[in-house]
C-alpha cells in the first residue's frame, strides 16, 4: 500500500503523476490539495481565503461558510475531478470522493483556536477540525473492487457537518488504518529546504527522531507540517518521501528516493 499526498499548489504536475501512478503495482489511494483552486474560486466569490496563526504559531485558513463554500467548489469538485480524470485517461478506474462520502473521514470540530489580535488572545470558532479515523471497510472495498481512491476535503465531524482539515493529518489517520509501507508526499519544493528560499539546499535525509528539533526551525505551514510528520511516525509510518512534484515523472522520482527520504 502506498499513500500519495499530491500538494494543491498550481505548479503541481497532475498529468505526470497521473501517468506515473499508472504504472505503479502497489495499491494506492490518493490525497489531493487544491488551494490554488480554492483561492481563485474565493476570490470570484468575493470572499478572499484568510489564514489565521495560533499562539502557538500554526497557521491555517479561517474556515467560515464561505471559504467551506470554496472548498467544495475547489477541492471536492474541479480538483478532485480532474485528478480523477486524468488517471481514466491513464487506464487507472479511480474514484474520487471527499471525506464527507460515505464518512470517509470522520472528525472532530475544534472547539476553537486561540490567535493573538491587537494585543489580547481571541477564541476564533469555524467549520475546521481534526480527523480521528478513516472508514476503512469503504476504502477497502473499493480497493478490493480494483478502484484507486482519490480523496479530498471536507471531512464529516460529530454533528454530520462539513469541516476543513489538515491533508497531513488525514494522511495520519489513513496511515493508522492502513499501515502503508510507503507515504509519498508530492510538493511545489524539491524536498524538505534547509533554508526555505533556496532550493539548492534540500536536505536529502531526515531520521524520524528528529522532526521534533526540524519543527522547532521552522514556521508556518513548514511547522505543521513537521508536527504531522511526527505524528506520523507514531502510527507507525516506515518511510516518508518529500519530494517535487513538479518534475516530468514526480511519482517516479518519489520512489527512486530522489527529495527528502524520512525513515
Amino acid at each position: 500500500m502506498i499513500l500519495v499526498k499530491i500538494g494543491g499548489g498550481g505548479d503541481i504536475n497532475l498529468p505526470g503523476i497521473a501517468e506515473d501512478l499508472a504504472a505503479v503495482s502497489d495499491p494506492f489511494i490518493v490525497v489531493h490539495g487544491a488551494n490554488a483552486v480554492r483561492d481563485a474560486i474565493a476570490e470570484k466569490l468575493g470572499n478572499p481565503t484568510q489564514v489565521v496563526t495560533s499562539v502557538s504559531g500554526y497557521t491555517s485558513v479561517l474556515s467560515d461558510k464561505a471559504a467551506l463554500d470554496a472548498i467544495l467548489m475547489g477541492y471536492a469538485g474541479v480538483q478532485n475531478k480532474r485528478i480523477v480524470e486524468l488517471l481514466q485517461q491513464n487506464g487507472v478506474n479511480a474514484v474520487g470522493l471527499s471525506g464527507i462520502d460515505g464518512r470517509a473521514i470522520q472528525g472532530q470540530r475544534n472547539k476553537g483556536i486561540r490567535v493573538r489580535k491587537n494585543g489580547k488572545t481571541l477564541i476564533v470558532r469555524d467549520f475546521s477540525g481534526k480527523p480521528r479515523s478513516a472508514n476503512k471497510e469503504l476504502f477497502q472495498l473499493l480497493l478490493d473492487g480494483g478502484y484507486a481512491p482519490v480523496l479530498s476535503i471536507p471531512i464529516i465531524d460529530e454533528r454530520h457537518t462539513a469541516i476543513n482539515s489538515e491533508n497531513d493529518d488525514i494522511i495520519n489517520v489513513l496511515q493508522a488504518a492502513f499501515h502503508a509501507e510507503v507515504v509519498l508526499q508530492l510538493i511545489e519544493a524539491p524536498g524538505f529546504l534547509a533554508d526555505k528560499d533556496d532550493e539548492s539546499t534540500v536536505v536529502p535525509e531526515i531520521r524520524a527522531g528528529e522532526l521534533e528539533q526540524r519543527e522547532a526551525q521552522v514556521e508556518g505551514r513548514m511547522k505543521r507540517k513537521m508536527l504531522a510528520l511526527r505524528k506520523l511516525f507514531e502510527e507507525g509510518a516506515e518511510k516518508v518521501i518529500m519530494s517535487d512534484g513538479r518534475t516530468e515523472h514526480p511519482v517516479r522520482d518519489a520512489l527512486a528516493g530522489k527529495g527528502t527520504v524520512i525513515q
